[in-house]
């Protein structure tokens, strides 16, 4: 479950992340020493390295999560919407609650502050939910189709657009209602709250209904003999009451993933770390631990950076830390394509999207809110939307709708449908920098 070396498809050391982390730390010691004239790039290395540790926080992370999802025998669709996406999300709540509390530490009219604060959870939350929405299914499809030749397209199970994607639209147009208001009172974090307790219970279902599947055609194949077709194991199981797939038939012909790697790779995999429950839960609870840190030096760094640049935070946030904190999300969905998940590659990205918006917007309104004391939270400044906030909201919509009709089309993404999604991410790229500019407001 760590990472994996392409030449043999073994688990190994990543040499290439470790050579990376080298470099940007080397840049970054010898931009702080080159003088105040290089700050701009300083805080640039900054960055990179700050998601290299985000990224290796959360690596055994999901290797734990992972173990734990096969132990309760969770489908990869239901497993990448829920373990997967909660892993790779962390970065994102963290950073939304030190958005909050910094600013608030920082003085000065409190309302303005909190208004500050909770514009770039917005900001860092929203970009990365279209970074996971766009880009990551993106990068998955590209990798796939360079190094997987004898399958060079992800192809994805319809209920990953109809049960994931469609959870995501709906969270995502309640999200809209509630910025359309000039405030966000604390109850609105617990409607959202509450959506993803209806979600993970929609999920639980499925993974109720995927073990009877399972069950059903494994008593199938055992009835028919293991010589038995495809097509005749399918009709035996659906004369039983059950509707199943090719996918389940090969998944109970396979028998398990028997010859996994049950461990979690430490520090870029040169550590491995045996799991059981004990090690699993206590690696959770210290990459947790890792990952709020690194995420504070983030929140940092973003606010120093909108400095630097005079720009607002707004929009550093909206791209450099909603990428920076979306790392974990992308290293996890390719290595999820490479293994041939490719619901769960594509499930995780949106289960990730549900809980940005469900959880990491939530729980920093929460703490915002409390310390107005519960007060509404503002989402004006200067008797003015948040600058950028009414233009995010629509490109949100706009790009969802258009990168859900891609991933429908066939229930397939291509090394073209690929290109056209990276397209997509260029043009948000553009709406933050000509926001960041001046031009939008």
């Amino acid at each position: 479950m760590s990472q994996v070396n392409s030449n043999d498809g073994e688990a190994g050391p990543d040499k290439l992340g470790l050579s990376i982390l080298a470099l940007a730390v080397a840049a970054l010691v010898g931009l702080y020493f080159g003088g105040p004239g290089l700050r701009l790039g300083f805080l640039a290395a900054a960055v990179v390295v700050i998601s290299i540790a985000i990224w290796q926080a959360c690596d055994p992370f999901a290797d734990a999560a992972q173990w734990i999802g096969e132990q309760f025998r969770l489908p990869g669709s239901v497993r990448g919407a829920t373990l997967d996406a909660i892993a790779s999300s962390m970065p994102e709540l963290f950073s939304g609650i030190f958005f909050v509390v910094v600013a608030m530490r920082a003085g000065g009219d409190q309302v303005a502050a909190s208004a500050e604060g909770f514009g770039s959870t917005i900001a860092t939350c929203a970009g990365s939910a279209v970074y996971n929405m766009i880009l990551i299914p993106a990068v998955v499809a590209l990798v796939v189709a360079a190094k997987r030749k004898d399958r060079p397209t992800v192809d994805v199970e319809p209920e990953v657009v109809t049960r994931d994607g469609l959870w995501f639209v709906g969270c995502e147009l309640v999200l809209v209602v509630f910025l359309l208001q000039d405030t966000m009172h604390w109850w609105m974090g617990v409607v959202f709250l509450v959506l993803y307790c209806l979600y993970i219970l929609h999920l639980y279902f499925d993974a109720v209904r995927y073990r009877g599947r399972m069950e059903a055609t494994s008593a199938a194949l055992e009835k028919l003999g293991a010589e038995a077709s495809i097509d005749d194991v399918i009709s035996q199981v659906r004369t039983d009451g059950h509707r199943i797939s090719t996918a389940h038939v090969l998944k109970a012909q396979d028998g398990g993933d028997d010859d996994r790697d049950d461990s979690a790779g430490i520090f870029f995999g040169f550590f491995e770390v045996g799991l059981s429950h004990a090690t699993a839960w206590s690696i959770i609870v210290l990459t947790t631990i890792a990952a709020a840190g690194a995420c504070y030096f983030l929140v940092e760094v973003t606010r120093e950076l909108a400095i630097v640049m005079n720009v607002p935070t707004f929009f550093v946030a909206v791209i450099v830390a909603a990428a920076a904190s979306s790392v974990p999300d992308t290293f996890l969905s390719v290595g999820s394509g490479l293994r041939g998940d490719d619901s769960g590659a594509v499930s995780n990205a949106f289960g990730s999207n549900i809980f940005d918006i469900c959880v990491c917007l939530s729980v920093p309104l929460l703490v915002n809110s409390y310390l107005l004391g519960w007060e509404p939270v503002s989402l004006m400044q200067d008797g003015k939307p948040i600058q950028g906030l009414v233009g995010l909201r629509i490109l949100l919509v706009v790009l969802t709708v258009i990168t859900l009709a891609i991933i429908w089309h066939k229930r397939q993404l291509t090394r073209n449908k690929a290109l056209v999604l990276c397209g997509l991410y260029v043009v948000f790229v553009a709406y933050a920098v000509l926001g960041s500019l001046g031009y939008l407001s």
